[in-house]
């Protein structure tokens, strides 16, 4: 083939792509209209038997962060784990640094963009207990929104472990550090 028609041939046939596909010409249904497809004419299809809605089987305290009387939870009410630290702060990065800041402390970009109100300091709520942290994550406050959509219930409680981290890390005295991590600190500093 000549090189004067590789570039027609290779046009070509990423033109035709399209027309291979079969998902974009796949039947589909669209929510609250009729179907042919489904032998009762319905496209909304009920769960299927058995169904649970996600994090339904999680006690009801550990979904709403709440005790049955409404009030926040003290303390995380699923294990505290390597894994759970380890997942709280790759979604704390992906999800709540943008605005709080690497170390929660409300020190980021946008915060230093945002003329309305910037994003508090969560070190300012080492005293709230954790279910209220939780709430603000699965509801929304202020001008943060919900996140319940973006973070599963375990998700959730697993940033709430993680900034309790930060907190702690972001506070501890010099004293109460490791040993070899006291020396490094004490060799750093001047």
């Amino acid at each position: 083939m000549s090189a004067r028609l590789a570039p027609l041939a290779a046009a070509l046939l990423a033109a035709g792509c399209n027309v291979l596909d079969p998902m974009l010409e796949q039947d589909k249904v669209k929510t609250y209209r009729p179907s042919d497809f489904y032998p009762d004419g319905i496209a909304m299809r009920p769960p299927v038997a058995g169904t649970m809605a996600l994090g339904a089987a999680l006690p009801p305290e550990v979904r709403a962060g709440l005790r049955a009387d409404g009030t926040p939870l003290e303390r995380i009410p699923i294990p505290v784990t390597r894994e759970l630290l380890q997942l709280g702060r790759k979604r704390f990065e992906i999800i709540c640094a943008a605005c709080h800041g690497l170390v929660g402390d409300g020190r980021s970009l946008v915060a230093r963009n945002m003329s309305l109100r910037p994003p508090p300091s969560l070190h300012d709520y080492a005293e709230r207990p954790d279910g209220y942290l939780y709430q603000v994550i699965t509801r929304g406050f202020g001008l943060m929104p919900s996140y319940s959509a973006e973070l599963t219930v375990e998700e959730r409680w697993a940033v709430v472990a993680y900034l309790r981290a930060l907190q702690l890390s972001q506070r501890v005295r010099l004293a109460e550090a490791p040993p070899e991590v006291r020396a490094r600190l004490e060799r750093e500093v001047p």
